[in-house]
């Protein structure tokens, strides 16, 4: 008989050590705190549903391995957790049962509150042991049902089936009276809610699966998952381009770090579990050297083995009872364990992607410095050389604007191109950034296109005297968009103290014609009209004025003459026409018209004026004297 009851003993000792971990603080009482076992159960819940962001990051077929292990783990580590809550709950009730019954024989006068927690005490262990009795009964069923005849098979399915339906009302009415028996108890000693209907209250909050409200018997959790886990994800595109490749390390980073905090939190809620589980393992502990005390008695009483029997039964159904509330706790930390080593083997995954998108990233810039590095110097070169073989300041500084305009257009290109995460896309959106800018722009880039024709062989340099669209001024600027002139006036070619603009666009303008000076001369044509009477002799009258033009421009002929040969070398295969007086003649209505043409410096345009007029009137006034009705000042005109 001791050999049996050492045999079953460590039998149940086995069982125990097997559902705990290695390790123990200090003995601590066998009873949990009930905050803590609603924390914890609180704890479980709330970092379920954070595995809502793990959806999130999972946008590749990758993840889904990772993702679906998850999902699993998740809900088993759920419905262990809530097994242990519940476990918890019962063998609270067990003992407090049993504290009741053993006051109640002591204290026969109890108040009506007391009477009435140990009725529903009774009848919830009358119920347990009815529960007992039919599980029993149902395994010894299911035993024979294997090896019975055919024959028979029938009847005892049917006998099952009855128990197991009877089992079913039994546990329904067990934990109806347990749910009571808790409320009565936690109302005499000032609480609102017991254990185990706060258990129920946060099993509300997530699936009947998981929180075993729909299962028959506890300890036995429903198959099948409750979290909706996508079965296919679309293959990840390959990120192409610096912007393509930044964009992915960001999104990287981020699902990074949301498995960090997933792991943080799994971690969280391991060692909350770990801490439960402590006092547990103390309390098995504890029954093992009872049990080694109690086997380590050696007697051959009748009486005293009757007794050490009983104090081993009893202490082998407490083993049980603690074996029964640790086990979910246990296999709570191992799936939370497996939990954290598909995280960290998940996060390993998105690293090595991270460092090989960022190594990409790394050549691309790298790439893409030394093009422009080698742009630059291209640029560089070709500064040189302009200084160098371009003597001509005015090409020079031609050569040096195409230079930057080509050196920025390229820069700009390849960055475009390099950033663009597809040649297509960056395609397009040349196309309708160049489209936009071309209707928005429109003047201003015929104003830039102008500005190189106004620069070429014989277009306009600062200082040079023109005449855009009626105005007539020196250029002090040309920029790249507008022109500015000094206003001159009419005559004596004086400033007049105002600064026009015009826009390079002006060169398309088919009604405002530019006029330039040829480069390198300083005359113009200027005109005179003198209306001579009727009855003047035509020959004569012609051959004063003729006298009278080589007097007054016989000092300048010299510097007119230089002029004509400005005209020849700035025009090259032009040759200039005679810069000469020319006098035409004509009879009008009111007499013989007179039209004097005559080249003359601009710096001296007035002084040349003045000095005709009075040499034209000397040569009038000598006799026969020639009368004159009209003259008209003298004004420049297009040469001939």
């Amino acid at each position: 008989m001791r050999n049996n009851l050492r045999r079953s003993f460590y039998a149940v000792l086995v069982l125990g050590l097997a559902a705990s971990s290695q390790g123990a603080s200090p003995t601590t009482p066998a009873t949990q705190d009930n905050t803590k076992i609603i924390q914890f159960l609180s704890t479980t819940i709330s970092w379920y549903r954070q595995r809502a962001s793990e959806q999130k990051i999972a946008t590749e077929p990758a993840d889904l391995t990772y993702l679906q292990e998850n999902a699993r783990v998740a809900d088993q580590t759920v419905q262990q957790a809530f097994d242990y809550a519940r476990s918890e709950a019962q063998l609270q009730a067990r003992r407090r049962n049993t504290q009741q019954s053993a006051q109640g024989q002591s204290q026969p006068q109890s108040p009506p509150e007391n009477t009435q927690a140990q009725r529903l005490n009774q009848a919830l262990q009358k119920v347990d042991q009815q529960v007992q009795q039919t599980q029993s009964e149902l395994q010894d069923n299911r035993k024979k049902l294997g090896a019975t005849s055919a024959a028979k098979r029938r009847a005892i399915q049917s006998q099952i089936d009855e128990l197991d339906s009877e089992l079913g009302l039994l546990n329904a009415r067990r934990d109806a009276l347990q749910t009571m028996a808790e409320f009565v108890s936690s109302s005499g000693n000032g609480t609102q809610v017991g254990l185990r209907a706060q258990i129920e209250e946060l099993a509300r909050s997530v699936p009947p699966s998981l929180s075993g409200s729909s299962t028959g018997e506890q300890g036995q959790p429903q198959s099948g998952t409750s979290t909706a886990v996508p079965t296919t994800l679309p293959a990840k595109t390959r990120p192409e381009g610096i912007w393509g490749l930044t964009t992915d390390l960001i999104h990287l980073s981020g699902k990074i770090s949301s498995i960090n905090n997933e792991l943080s939190a799994t971690e969280y809620l391991r060692n909350t579990a770990k801490d439960l589980r402590a006092p547990l393992i103390d309390q098995l502990r504890n029954f093992i050297q009872q049990g080694d005390q109690l086997l380590a008695t050696d007697t051959t009483d009748t009486g005293a083995l009757a007794q050490q029997s009983q104090q081993i039964d009893a202490l082998t159904g407490q083993f049980k009872q603690i074996t029964t509330t640790l086990l979910p706790l246990s296999k709570v930390g191992v799936l939370l364990g497996i939990y954290q080593t598909t995280l960290r083997n998940w996060r390993e995954s998105v690293r090595d992607e991270e460092h090989e998108e960022l190594r990409q990233l790394l050549l691309r810039l790298g790439v893409l410095g030394i093009l422009i590095a080698l742009v630059f110097a291209i640029g560089e070169v070709w500064r040189r050389a302009s200084f160098r073989y371009v003597h001509d300041a005015r090409r020079r500084y031609q050569f040096l604007l195409l230079r930057r305009i080509v050196i920025w257009a390229t820069v700009a290109i390849i960055i475009i191109l390099t950033f663009a995460s597809q040649l297509g896309s960056a395609v397009t959106f040349a196309g309708l950034i160049t489209a936009g800018v071309a209707v928005a722009l429109q003047n201003v880039i015929t104003s830039i296109v102008g500005y190189f024709f106004m620069i070429g062989k014989y277009g306009l340099r600062v200082g040079d005297r023109v005449q855009i669209a009626g105005v007539t001024g020196e250029v002090v600027e040309i920029g790249l968009v507008r022109i500015h002139l000094m206003e001159l006036g009419p005559g004596d070619s004086q400033p007049t103290g105002r600064i026009v603009a015009f826009s390079n666009s002006v060169v398309f303008q088919a009604n405002s014609a530019i006029f330039k000076q040829i480069p390198g001369t300083n005359f113009v044509w200027h005109e005179l009209k003198l209306t001579l009477a009727s009855e003047t002799d035509y020959h004569e009258a012609k051959e004063r004025i003729l006298q009278a033009l080589d007097s007054a421009l016989g000092n300048y002929r010299e510097t007119i003459a230089a002029q004509r040969v400005l005209v020849e070398r700035n025009l090259g295969t032009v040759s200039g026409a005679e810069l000469k007086p020319r006098v035409r003649l004509h009879y009008t209505a009111s007499g013989i018209e007179a039209i004097i043409r005559f080249p003359v410096e601009i710096g001296k345009a007035a002084e040349i004026d003045d000095h005709l007029m009075r040499e034209l009137f000397a040569a009038m006034d000598r006799e026969p004297k020639m009368k004159v009705i009209g003259a008209e000042i003298p004004t420049a005109k297009a040469g001939d």
